[in-house]
Protein backbone atom coordinates (compact mmCIF):
# COMPACT_ATOMS: atom_id res chain seq x y z
CA UNK A 1 0.00 0.00 0.00
CA UNK A 2 2.91 2.64 0.71
CA UNK A 3 4.74 1.47 -2.35
CA UNK A 4 1.68 2.02 -4.33
CA UNK A 5 0.92 5.93 -2.82
CA UNK A 6 4.27 6.56 -3.23
CA UNK A 7 4.37 5.52 -6.73
CA UNK A 8 2.40 7.50 -9.68
CA UNK A 9 1.25 4.29 -11.02
CA UNK A 10 -0.44 6.10 -14.15
CA UNK A 11 2.85 7.70 -15.10
CA UNK A 12 4.94 4.71 -14.78
CA UNK A 13 7.12 4.15 -17.95
CA UNK A 14 5.13 0.58 -18.46
CA UNK A 15 2.57 1.95 -19.18
CA UNK A 16 4.21 3.94 -22.09
CA UNK A 17 6.27 1.20 -22.74
CA UNK A 18 4.27 -2.00 -22.89
CA UNK A 19 1.11 -2.53 -25.36
CA UNK A 20 -2.14 -4.01 -24.55
CA UNK A 21 -3.02 -7.79 -26.22
CA UNK A 22 -6.65 -8.49 -27.12
CA UNK A 23 -7.63 -11.35 -24.85
CA UNK A 24 -9.27 -13.03 -27.58
CA UNK A 25 -6.78 -12.98 -30.49
CA UNK A 26 -3.74 -12.73 -28.48
CA UNK A 27 -2.93 -9.69 -31.35
CA UNK A 28 -1.28 -5.88 -29.90
CA UNK A 29 -3.32 -3.40 -29.81
CA UNK A 30 -1.87 -0.38 -30.79
CA UNK A 31 -1.19 2.51 -28.21
CA UNK A 32 -0.30 6.44 -29.40
CA UNK A 33 -1.52 8.41 -26.17
CA UNK A 34 -0.91 8.52 -23.03
CA UNK A 35 -3.63 7.79 -20.40
CA UNK A 36 -6.10 11.08 -20.02
CA UNK A 37 -6.27 12.51 -16.95
CA UNK A 38 -9.72 10.84 -15.81
CA UNK A 39 -8.73 7.53 -16.56
CA UNK A 40 -5.38 8.10 -14.69
CA UNK A 41 -6.92 9.33 -11.42
CA UNK A 42 -9.42 5.99 -11.49
CA UNK A 43 -6.49 3.13 -12.08
CA UNK A 44 -4.27 5.68 -9.01
CA UNK A 45 -7.88 4.58 -6.97
CA UNK A 46 -8.62 1.64 -8.48
CA UNK A 47 -4.70 0.07 -7.80
CA UNK A 48 -5.12 1.15 -4.12
CA UNK A 49 -8.71 -0.47 -3.77
CA UNK A 50 -7.70 -3.55 -4.90
CA UNK A 51 -4.54 -3.76 -2.78
CA UNK A 52 -6.92 -3.02 -0.05
CA UNK A 53 -8.91 -6.61 -0.52
CA UNK A 54 -6.06 -8.52 -2.09
CA UNK A 55 -5.17 -11.60 -0.41
CA UNK A 56 -1.46 -11.71 -0.17
CA UNK A 57 -1.22 -15.89 -0.73
CA UNK A 58 -3.78 -16.55 -3.89
CA UNK A 59 -3.23 -13.16 -5.53
CA UNK A 60 -7.12 -12.85 -5.58
CA UNK A 61 -8.47 -9.59 -5.23
CA UNK A 62 -11.46 -10.76 -2.51
CA UNK A 63 -13.81 -7.92 -3.90
CA UNK A 64 -16.40 -7.45 -6.55
CA UNK A 65 -15.80 -4.95 -9.64
CA UNK A 66 -19.03 -3.06 -7.67
CA UNK A 67 -17.36 -3.50 -4.58
CA UNK A 68 -13.61 -1.49 -5.80
CA UNK A 69 -15.98 0.88 -8.19
CA UNK A 70 -18.19 1.97 -4.98
CA UNK A 71 -14.59 2.39 -2.82
CA UNK A 72 -12.83 4.36 -5.51
CA UNK A 73 -15.83 6.51 -5.80
CA UNK A 74 -16.46 5.62 -9.68
CA UNK A 75 -19.93 4.31 -9.25
CA UNK A 76 -22.19 7.02 -10.44
CA UNK A 77 -26.42 7.13 -9.81
CA UNK A 78 -28.62 7.97 -12.82
CA UNK A 79 -31.88 10.17 -12.14
CA UNK A 80 -33.71 7.04 -11.67
CA UNK A 81 -31.89 5.80 -9.17
CA UNK A 82 -29.93 3.22 -11.13
CA UNK A 83 -26.37 2.89 -10.31
CA UNK A 84 -23.43 2.31 -13.12
CA UNK A 85 -20.43 0.81 -12.78
CA UNK A 86 -18.92 1.23 -16.24
CA UNK A 87 -16.02 3.53 -15.81
CA UNK A 88 -14.63 0.83 -12.77
CA UNK A 89 -15.54 -2.43 -15.30
CA UNK A 90 -13.74 -0.47 -18.43
CA UNK A 91 -10.72 0.51 -16.77
CA UNK A 92 -10.45 -3.26 -15.42
CA UNK A 93 -11.55 -4.94 -18.91
CA UNK A 94 -10.68 -2.50 -21.32
CA UNK A 95 -6.99 -1.46 -19.98
CA UNK A 96 -5.66 -3.41 -16.98
CA UNK A 97 -6.59 -6.82 -18.20
CA UNK A 98 -5.51 -6.22 -21.68
CA UNK A 99 -2.27 -4.61 -20.46
CA UNK A 100 -1.21 -7.78 -18.14
CA UNK A 101 -1.89 -6.13 -14.47
CA UNK A 102 -4.65 -8.39 -13.77
CA UNK A 103 -6.31 -11.76 -14.47
CA UNK A 104 -10.22 -12.18 -14.62
CA UNK A 105 -11.66 -15.54 -14.71
CA UNK A 106 -15.91 -16.16 -14.69
CA UNK A 107 -17.67 -18.41 -13.00
CA UNK A 108 -20.91 -19.73 -14.47
CA UNK A 109 -24.00 -19.94 -11.70
CA UNK A 110 -25.95 -22.72 -12.88
CA UNK A 111 -28.94 -22.21 -10.61
CA UNK A 112 -29.60 -18.53 -11.82
CA UNK A 113 -28.18 -18.98 -15.12
CA UNK A 114 -26.19 -16.16 -15.04
CA UNK A 115 -22.13 -15.36 -13.96
CA UNK A 116 -21.32 -14.63 -10.20
CA UNK A 117 -19.03 -11.51 -9.72
CA UNK A 118 -15.92 -12.30 -11.76
CA UNK A 119 -12.70 -12.91 -10.24
CA UNK A 120 -9.55 -10.91 -10.18
CA UNK A 121 -6.49 -11.70 -9.82
CA UNK A 122 -3.08 -9.55 -9.35
CA UNK A 123 0.10 -10.26 -11.81
CA UNK A 124 3.49 -9.45 -11.14
CA UNK A 125 3.57 -6.89 -13.79
CA UNK A 126 1.10 -5.04 -11.51
CA UNK A 127 3.41 -4.84 -8.58
CA UNK A 128 5.68 -3.46 -11.04
CA UNK A 129 3.59 -0.59 -11.39
CA UNK A 130 4.35 -0.11 -7.87
CA UNK A 131 7.73 -0.52 -8.00
CA UNK A 132 7.51 -3.83 -6.49
CA UNK A 133 10.30 -6.74 -8.07
CA UNK A 134 8.91 -10.15 -8.92
CA UNK A 135 11.48 -11.68 -6.56
CA UNK A 136 10.42 -9.22 -3.76
CA UNK A 137 6.79 -10.22 -3.90
CA UNK A 138 7.68 -13.64 -4.08
CA UNK A 139 9.39 -13.02 -0.88
CA UNK A 140 6.61 -11.48 0.66
CA UNK A 141 4.07 -13.70 -0.86
CA UNK A 142 6.09 -17.33 0.88
CA UNK A 143 6.48 -15.31 4.57
CA UNK A 144 2.42 -15.11 4.17
CA UNK A 145 1.93 -18.49 3.92
CA UNK A 146 4.16 -19.30 6.75
CA UNK A 147 1.96 -17.24 9.11
CA UNK A 148 -1.41 -18.66 7.43
CA UNK A 149 0.01 -22.40 8.11
CA UNK A 150 1.75 -21.37 11.82
CA UNK A 151 -2.14 -20.63 12.47
CA UNK A 152 -3.54 -23.78 10.86
CA UNK A 153 -1.07 -25.62 12.85
CA UNK A 154 -1.79 -24.32 16.03
CA UNK A 155 -5.59 -25.57 15.22
CA UNK A 156 -4.59 -28.62 14.40
CA UNK A 157 -4.68 -28.62 10.89
CA UNK A 158 -2.32 -29.33 8.23
CA UNK A 159 -0.21 -26.96 6.25
CA UNK A 160 -1.36 -26.11 2.82
CA UNK A 161 0.63 -24.49 -0.64
CA UNK A 162 0.29 -21.84 -2.72
CA UNK A 163 -1.72 -23.35 -4.79
CA UNK A 164 -4.27 -24.92 -1.96
CA UNK A 165 -4.29 -21.35 -1.07
CA UNK A 166 -5.34 -20.21 -4.23
CA UNK A 167 -8.23 -22.99 -4.14
CA UNK A 168 -9.58 -21.99 -0.56
CA UNK A 169 -9.71 -18.20 -1.40
CA UNK A 170 -11.54 -18.83 -5.13
CA UNK A 171 -13.79 -20.66 -2.88
CA UNK A 172 -14.53 -18.04 -0.43
CA UNK A 173 -15.01 -15.47 -3.23
CA UNK A 174 -17.62 -17.62 -4.83
CA UNK A 175 -19.48 -18.34 -0.97
CA UNK A 176 -19.41 -14.28 -0.59
CA UNK A 177 -20.65 -13.84 -4.07
CA UNK A 178 -23.61 -16.15 -3.34
CA UNK A 179 -24.48 -14.47 -0.33
CA UNK A 180 -24.02 -11.06 -1.34
CA UNK A 181 -26.49 -11.81 -4.77
CA UNK A 182 -29.04 -13.38 -2.01
CA UNK A 183 -29.42 -10.33 0.28
CA UNK A 184 -29.33 -8.10 -2.59
CA UNK A 185 -32.48 -10.23 -4.24
CA UNK A 186 -34.26 -10.36 -0.76
CA UNK A 187 -33.38 -6.37 -0.44
CA UNK A 188 -35.23 -5.85 -3.98
CA UNK A 189 -38.28 -7.67 -2.88
CA UNK A 190 -38.60 -6.22 0.34
CA UNK A 191 -38.39 -2.89 -1.22
CA UNK A 192 -40.84 -3.79 -3.97
CA UNK A 193 -42.92 -4.41 -1.44
CA UNK A 194 -42.75 -1.58 -0.07
CA UNK A 195 -43.46 0.53 -3.15
CA UNK A 196 -46.51 -1.64 -4.06
CA UNK A 197 -47.96 -0.63 0.05
CA UNK A 198 -47.16 3.09 -0.48
CA UNK A 199 -49.26 3.08 -3.90
CA UNK A 200 -51.95 3.28 -1.58
CA UNK A 201 -53.50 5.93 0.15
CA UNK A 202 -52.00 6.25 3.27
CA UNK A 203 -54.89 5.61 5.13
CA UNK A 204 -55.31 2.39 3.41
CA UNK A 205 -51.94 1.62 3.91
CA UNK A 206 -52.22 1.91 7.40
CA UNK A 207 -55.07 -0.17 7.80
CA UNK A 208 -53.43 -2.80 5.77
CA UNK A 209 -50.34 -2.79 7.92
CA UNK A 210 -52.97 -3.11 11.11
CA UNK A 211 -54.38 -6.03 9.73
CA UNK A 212 -50.79 -7.77 8.67
CA UNK A 213 -49.47 -7.12 12.36
CA UNK A 214 -53.00 -8.52 14.11
CA UNK A 215 -52.38 -11.63 12.14
CA UNK A 216 -48.78 -11.90 13.37
CA UNK A 217 -49.53 -11.39 16.92
CA UNK A 218 -51.32 -13.56 19.13
CA UNK A 219 -54.71 -12.61 21.06
CA UNK A 220 -52.77 -12.14 24.12
CA UNK A 221 -50.21 -10.29 22.86
CA UNK A 222 -52.51 -7.95 21.58
CA UNK A 223 -54.08 -7.52 24.65
CA UNK A 224 -51.07 -6.91 26.69
CA UNK A 225 -50.03 -4.66 24.07
CA UNK A 226 -53.22 -2.68 24.04
CA UNK A 227 -54.81 -0.09 20.92
CA UNK A 228 -51.87 2.88 21.77
CA UNK A 229 -48.79 0.10 21.63
CA UNK A 230 -50.66 -1.56 18.44
CA UNK A 231 -50.76 2.08 16.81
CA UNK A 232 -46.79 2.71 17.21
CA UNK A 233 -46.52 -0.42 15.70
CA UNK A 234 -48.24 0.28 12.62
CA UNK A 235 -46.46 3.66 12.62
CA UNK A 236 -43.05 2.35 13.14
CA UNK A 237 -44.02 -0.11 9.90
CA UNK A 238 -45.48 2.45 7.62
CA UNK A 239 -41.91 4.21 8.13
CA UNK A 240 -39.63 1.44 7.60
CA UNK A 241 -41.52 0.86 4.32
CA UNK A 242 -41.00 4.53 3.23
CA UNK A 243 -37.17 3.79 4.11
CA UNK A 244 -37.22 0.32 2.30
CA UNK A 245 -38.94 2.20 -0.73
CA UNK A 246 -36.30 5.50 -1.42
CA UNK A 247 -32.91 2.54 -1.13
Amino acid sequence: MKCASNTDVARNEINYTRQPKNLKTGKKIVRFRRLNEHRARALRAMVQAMLYYFNIASTLVMASVEKLSDQCGLSTISKAGNKSITRASRLITQFMEPMGFVKCEKVWDKILGMYIPKMIFLTPLFFLLCNISKEKFKKIQIQQLRWINQNLLEKGCEKITLIESKRRAKEQHIYYAFQSRQFKHIAKKKKMYAIKILKLKEKKARSYLLNMLVKRYSIQELSEMGASALKKQVNIEYFKLRKLAKL
